[in-house]
């Protein structure tokens, strides 16, 4: 089994920056592909950005290019996403994924694995 614990959350104005971390425990061996999602209140969740698990390859959501990055630290089994200049949209609480597939697809959809969330909140 893998656990995913989400960090990095919290109340930010507008135009401010945050960096979320994941720390993975456990069978991280089996770990490939992970990914950042994100649900704010009352919507369905939606894919943020993936990233291979050697970091070579990132896949982001159209509407999340150019604010959001990923990256990963497979030494520290963590992963990041760094958010600059955010907005009251962003609001949501944040999810990482794992993914168990060898394909390492930094996909949109498909994981195995996903942690309990971390709250962010953009104030206007």
């Amino acid at each position: 089994q893998v656990r995913l614990v989400e960090s990095g959350g919290g109340l930010v104005q507008a135009g401010g920056s945050l960096r979320l971390s994941c720390a993975a425990s456990g069978r991280t061996v089996s770990i490939y592909a992970m990914g950042w999602f994100r649900q704010a209140l009352g919507k369905e969740r939606e894919f943020v950005a993936a990233i291979s698990k050697s970091g070579g390859r990132t896949n982001y959501a159209d509407s999340m290019k150019g604010r959001f990055t990923i990256s990963r630290d497979n030494a520290k089994n963590e992963i990041y996403l760094q958010i600059n200049s955010l907005k009251p949209e962003d609001t949501a609480v944040y999810y990482c994924a794992a993914s168990s597939s060898i394909l390492d697809v930094p996909m949109a959809s498909g994981y195995d694995y996903r942690g309990q969330g971390t709250q962010v909140t953009v104030s206007s």
